[in-house]
């Protein structure tokens, strides 16, 4: 019986870990009573799963005073929750917590940038109430605790939520790991929310980039510069500026569903990305239209061609750079983009002057006899 005996204890020791474990996982059923301070540990917050792991708790008075309960699974770092106007970061004002030192810390911080310099603690629209905050890490999560004081109720509010598993050094805030926006109804009873489109917004960035950054300047540069294979370098001047026109034309096409959910007020980047179409456009019409060598309007042709796709290039490469700034982008996507410009920029350095080059040896030479 002894070997059955041990199996038995074996078993229960090991429900009793899977039970532990299991009740350190925090979901809306969970009670706050055992460790939140009085008025958060109360059980008439009305609760909701939002992202990642992270779950909202709130209720409003007639006061308009918003209690809010943020949990989320934490190992380390800081975890923050924003109150925007329009779903963007810059502007709006948040609650960050983490634990550091063996202590909690809860702060306001007011966030005017995209870098920690612009990231002011201590600062913000939100106003407390004489309630203290407070943060405690309970099991594997991490509670931020808070009450916010408004002029008028709360229906519906644009919240970011973000985090990082590295703490902030003198409270400044490292870098988020992930975020994510939403729209929250905390109207009694009605609570939904929608995701803020940063995949279409990706999707618009990355198409604008490989469509109008990358292919249509390879393209023009084996017109310029492959001539010599002719006339294979027109079959790949055309193909390879077609499909950049393609995939340019389909991050315009995100770049305009974007601004329906959005309506941002970016009226430079929007102009811009119209013209550079435009331009694009004209050069797809002027394919259907080219002149045969021998005919005296070529010239004019080939002048219009080649300045109008010079000038639509241009303008893609200040586009994009000005749609990476007000869009918000991470380090990352500067830094690729900083890399494919100087690529394209040091090659068409390097062929132009081989080119030149090469053209003053012909003309130094002397003609054959």
């Amino acid at each position: 019986m002894e070997p059955y005996s041990s199996l038995l204890s074996l078993l229960l020791t090991l429900s009793a870990s899977i039970t532990a474990v299991h009740s350190q996982v925090d979901t809306c059923g969970s009670d706050l009573s055992t460790f939140l301070p009085s008025p958060f540990n109360a059980s008439g917050l009305d609760c909701k799963p939002i992202w990642n792991g992270f779950i909202l708790r709130y209720s409003q008075n007639q006061d308009n005073i918003l209690s809010i309960v943020l949990s989320a699974v934490y190992t380390s770092g800081w975890v923050g929750i924003g109150f925007s106007n329009d779903g963007m970061m810059i502007g709006s004002s948040a609650m960050v917590g983490w634990i550091g030192d063996g202590r909690a810390y809860i702060e306001q911080y007011h966030l005017l940038g995209q870098t920690s310099s612009d990231v002011i603690v201590n600062e913000g629209q939100l106003l407390a109430t004489d309630v203290a905050p407070a943060v405690v890490l309970f099991g594997a999560n991490i509670y931020l605790a808070f009450q916010l004081n408004f002029s008028a109720s709360v229906p519906r509010q644009a919240l970011l939520f973000a985090f990082s598993t590295r703490s902030p050094n003198s409270y400044q805030l490292t870098q988020h790991d992930d975020k994510t926006s939403i729209s929250f109804d905390f109207s009694a009873g009605n609570s939904a929310y929608s995701s803020y489109p940063y995949q279409l917004k990706r999707k618009h960035g990355m198409l604008a980039i490989f469509g109008w950054g990358v292919l249509l300047p390879l393209g023009a540069i084996v017109a310029r510069y492959c001539r010599q294979i002719d006339p294979l370098w027109y079959y790949l001047h055309v193909v390879i500026q077609f499909v950049g026109f393609i995939i340019g034309l389909a991050g315009v096409v995100a770049g305009i569903a974007l601004y329906d959910r959005l309506h941002s007020n970016i009226t430079m980047h929007r102009a811009l990305g119209i013209s550079i179409l435009v331009l694009g456009a004209l050069q797809v019409i002027a394919f259907f239209i080219r002149p045969e060598k021998d005919c005296k309007l070529r010239k004019y042709w080939n002048w219009c061609h080649h300045w109008v796709g010079r000038l639509a290039l241009f303008l893609a490469a200040v586009n994009i750079a000005l749609g990476i700034q007000i869009g918000g982008a991470n380090y990352s996507w500067k830094v690729v983009y900083g890399i494919i410009l100087a690529v394209i920029l040091i090659t068409i350095s390097v062929l132009e002057i081989m080119l030149w080059t090469s053209w003053t040896r012909k003309t130094a030479s002397p003609s054959a006899f």
